[in-house]
């Protein structure tokens, strides 16, 4: 078996190698085992903390990692995929071992779609569960929601690129502070959101309290060739929690889904443990279709 090679940047060549494995990937599994922060940081050239890892046999890709160390409290986040004609060949536990000799072995890793294999793989390299992240869905055909009632005073636009990024940048990362991956999104971050085809400002949703002040946001998705309409993100500042404001966001973008989009189907991603979250998407109707886990090394 050829090393692993890890590399601070990779070359359009490795690049689309990896997007080739990954793409085969999820259509002989049905999900991604690389998530879009994952695509983004392929794509989007040299960045501190993220390291990629190939292995290739006679030259040809057959497994790519990825170690994202860019949170500055939490421990580094990996993710690894192995080409389907080359599985059962001891290539995910060559990349997962390697993941963990270049964390220093402080890792988390994503298991998306919590395979058997990817289970017996986080067992070999001795990680345990500690982190479960449900998919929930529900049907937008005859959906009926109650009129959104704003907390008084608030007014709701649409996102206006460049003049609205700061202002978002600030209150995500207030209403996400105990999130890892999305409190901590970047100018970066989100012009490589911004950049890609599905960006559409009409379908992100900012509201402003009397005086003025940005207090929450439902910024949706739409995944065009899936029928999809995703709750992308969802935040309400600290201040703004608990007044009924997270409800009336969901409502106005799930109207949008259902209406000005005429989807079919409305998705999002919430943690097991966010059981207020979990309650509120429920009680619209949600319900799990899958779940992703995460392992870790013991601390």
């Amino acid at each position: 078996m050829s090393d692993v090679e890890v590399r601070d940047e990779v070359t359009a060549a490795d690049v689309r190698d990896a997007d080739a494995i990954i793409d085969a990937a999820t259509r002989a599994d049905g999900q991604s085992a690389v998530s879009e922060q994952g695509r983004l940081l392929l794509h989007g050239g040299p960045r501190p903390g993220v390291k990629h890892l190939l292995l290739r046999q006679h030259g040809e890709l057959v497994a790519y990692g990825q170690l994202d160390g860019t949170d500055p409290v939490e421990a580094p986040s990996a993710e690894l995929v192995v080409d389907p004609a080359h599985r059962a060949r001891r290539h995910g536990r060559a990349v997962g071992e390697a993941l963990l000799a270049e964390s220093g072995h402080r890792l988390r890793i994503w298991a998306h779609g919590g395979s058997p294999a990817a289970r017996h793989l986080a067992q070999a390299l001795g990680l345990t569960l500690f982190r479960e992240l449900r998919q929930l869905r529900r049907p937008l055909g005859g959906l009926r929601l109650t009129e959104p009632r704003l907390p008084e005073g608030t007014t709701v636009r649409t996102f206006v690129p460049g003049e609205d990024d700061a202002a978002w940048l600030s209150v995500n990362a207030a209403a996400f502070a105990h999130h890892p991956e999305q409190g901590a999104l970047t100018q970066r971050d989100l012009d490589a959101r911004k950049a890609q085809a599905w960006f559409d400002p009409a379908g992100f949703f900012l509201a402003f309290d009397a005086e003025g002040r940005l207090v929450g946001f439902h910024w949706t998705k739409v995944h065009t060739a899936d029928k999809l309409g995703e709750i992308y993100v969802l935040g309400v500042a600290p201040e703004a929690q608990g007044t009924g404001l997270g409800k009336a966001l969901t409502t106005i973008g799930l109207r949008y889904l259902a209406t000005s989009r005429s989807l079919p189907t409305a998705m999002l991603y919430v943690d097991a443990d966010n059981t207020a979250a979990v309650r509120l998407y429920e009680g619209l109707g949600f319900r799990t279709f899958e779940t992703d886990l995460m392992y870790r090394t013991e601390t």
